[in-house]
């Protein structure tokens, strides 16, 4: 499994920290907790999405792409960074954005992930939650094309097989990181949507011949939808790669820790929040990792792991995010 084949703009802070929660370990009474500080990457505040812009970034310029184009709701994380990874390589970029979330707070369309868009200089295209977004990027990259310039465009958070290539180039770090501390991984565990992350982990574990679950906590989808997608990508992204497919038994998705929808606070989600910064200083989002951390603590709570084992939790970033839901994290 050569990676090296594969055009990549270097730009992610790596590796990225591996490291031990000792205080959230203690409260909970076990297991070992270990974060993986995807959140840390460096651009623009960076996030998950970072590792698999330097292949998809890679995969423009190698077409000579002046273009970047992508779609998200109206806080999406990747396309902040698709916007900044943009700006830093002199690309123009077109955002299409979905209200997806229902929420009513003022800075929603304005502060967090918005705001951070319009620095980077990002062309944005708000559209409705009932908006077929496929079909508002092609209009976007037509109307591009139209002025003469040329788009790579980029599926909603990046999870295509070449994009998955940075979650296989993450899994092979985390494992090496591991076996320099003489840490055994026996569970690793993070928030789910696209898929991207998830098959490119699963991918990597394969191919090492490392028996470790990789546990989506589904932040929208249900089980069944998200297992499928993430097992469909996890299988092209292997076969891209020339090695064996994960087998369909190895996607696991957790789906009980979305709440009422997408982006809709929950319960979990503002205990994990206020649980992971006031013990350790780590911060996480509303959507994303807010919610994964609320699945790790409630299968804690169910036993789904022995005092003396290894969870590994993967910190996807996304704490711009925290800002607009300022009500819902301090009501």
């Amino acid at each position: 499994m050569q990676l090296a084949r594969f055009a990549r703009a270097r730009f992610c802070h790596l590796p990225t920290a591996l490291e031990p929660l000792p205080r959230l370990t203690a409260y909970l009474g076990g297991p070992q907790i270990l974060v993986k500080r995807d959140d840390a990457t460096g651009l623009g505040f960076g996030g998950n999405k970072t590792r698999k812009l330097e292949f998809l970034l890679g995969a423009a310029q190698a077409e000579g792409a002046d273009t970047l184009i992508t779609a998200g709701g109206v806080q999406s994380n990747h396309c902040r960074q698709t916007a900044a990874a943009a700006a830093r390589h002199g690309l123009f970029c077109a955002l299409v954005l979905q209200r997806r979330v229902a929420w009513n707070h003022p800075d929603y369309e304005r502060g967090g992930n918005v705001l951070l868009d319009r620095l980077a200089g990002a062309e944005l295209h708000l559209v409705e939650r009932d908006a077929d977004l496929a079909a508002e990027i092609e209009r976007v990259a037509g109307e591009l094309r139209s002025s003469g310039r040329r788009p790579f465009v980029i599926p909603i958070g990046g999870s295509t097989p070449v994009g998955a290539l940075g979650y296989v180039a993450a899994g092979l770090e985390l494992l090496a990181q591991a076996d320099a501390m003489g840490r055994p991984i026996d569970a690793i565990l993070h928030a789910s949507g696209s898929g991207g992350t998830q098959a490119g982990l699963l991918v990597a574990l394969q191919a090492l011949g490392a028996d470790v679950p990789v546990i989506g906590i589904s932040v929208s989808e249900p089980k069944e939808e998200l297992e499928a997608t993430v097992g469909e990508l996890a299988g092209r992204t292997a076969a891209l790669l020339g090695t064996a497919a994960p087998p369909r038994a190895a996607v696991e998705v957790q789906d009980g820790y979305v709440g009422a929808d997408y982006g809709q606070p929950t319960a979990g989600m503002r205990e994990a929040v206020h649980l992971c910064a006031g013990l350790e200083g780590l911060f996480l989002d509303p959507v994303y990792t807010g919610k994964a951390m609320a699945g790790l603590i409630d299968l804690v709570r169910q036993h789904r792991f022995a005092r003396d084992q290894t969870v590994v939790f993967v910190h996807t970033g996304g704490t711009p995010a925290l800002f607009p839901y300022l009500d819902a994290l301090t009501g």
